[in-house]
């Protein structure tokens, strides 16, 4: 991704980053979608192992845990070879010392905040939605299965990175973040409502507002990736990205840590979302200062 920003001008880093993080993005998805298939037979014989036994409802079969991360191997093979081959190397240099002068501004972690309220969302969620599921509906008789639907929220904003990203880049990625911000905030508003359900009937809306907060961390994603190289020179632009996308890829440990202390000592993840909404108001509040209003100290 840093790399990605030095390659295109900065009329279509939106576009450029956007395709390439959105369709990168979309591995979350089929991850989660491969993953309950590949587990359930010998897919590899007995070359990286025995089955294990997966025992529920008084039901037992093998399954090849294993196979979840072996079937990636051959992909890695070949498009490593290919990377060795055929990626240009980044035409800009700079030492250790020169790359650590982007702690010294500011923006750097302003964008680092707004970039965890979209991508630490998208990460986060992505791993917690299949929790929430469980958690909040899983005690109903029928209850869904949470594999059922965890590949849908990845699918959805890695879409919505995709398509935002040429947005960003015609109308400014200060007024989509803002935007996102907004989504955000009201689809977390909205699944409080639907954290102590009374029956199943409240679970399609429980999908909808979850999906809502990853179509907008999606459209977040693009846009915030627009600014960044809109806000600094180059040599620091790709400093910035690679250092926000490190933060805010902790998403899926701080989220499921964190919902599960607050079941933990609550009984319901409503505090967790509680939080969520004022970060996201903070945030809201730090890019329209900055970046959105007319005459902010960084119009992008």
């Amino acid at each position: 991704m840093p790399s990605t920003s030095l390659f295109f001008p900065k009329r279509l880093q939106g576009t450029a980053l956007g395709l390439q993080a959105g369709i990168g993005n979309f591995g979350v998805s089929l991850v989660q979608f491969v993953t309950p298939w590949i587990i359930g037979f010998a897919a590899f014989g007995a070359v990286v192992g025995g089955p294990q036994t997966f025992s529920k409802d008084d039901v037992t079969k093998d399954i090849w845990l294993q196979n979840a991360a072996f079937v990636w191997i051959p992909l890695v093979a070949v498009l490593s070879v290919l990377a060795w081959f055929m990626l240009r190397s980044v035409p800009v240099r700079a030492n250790v010392r020169e790359q650590m002068d982007i702690f010294r501004n500011k923006h750097t972690w302003l964008m680092t905040s707004l970039y965890v309220m979209t991508f630490g969302s998208f990460a986060g969620f992505s791993a917690a939605f299949p929790l929430l599921i469980r958690e909040v509906y899983g005690g109903f008789d029928g209850a869904p299965d949470p594999l059922t639907y965890a590949f849908l929220g990845p699918l959805v904003g890695s879409a919505a990175r995709v398509v935002a990203g040429p947005i960003s880049d015609r109308v400014g990625g200060a007024k989509v973040t803002q935007v996102a911000g907004i989504g955000l905030l009201g689809s977390a508003i909205g699944v409080l409502f639907f954290l102590d359900p009374s029956s199943l009937d409240q679970f399609p809306w429980f999908v909808v507002f979850m999906l809502g907060l990853f179509l907008f961390s999606g459209i977040g994603n693009a846009s915030t990736y627009k600014q960044m190289p809109m806000i600094f020179p180059p040599r620091q632009a790709s400093g910035v990205l690679g250092w926000t996308a490190a933060i805010a890829a902790y998403g899926p440990f701080v989220f499921s840590s964190l919902i599960g202390a607050v079941i933990g000592a609550t009984g319901r993840p409503t505090g967790f979302f509680i939080g969520v909404a004022a970060f996201y108001t903070v945030n809201l509040a730090v890019n329209w200062w900055f970046y959105a209003r007319k005459g902010a100290e960084k119009p992008c």
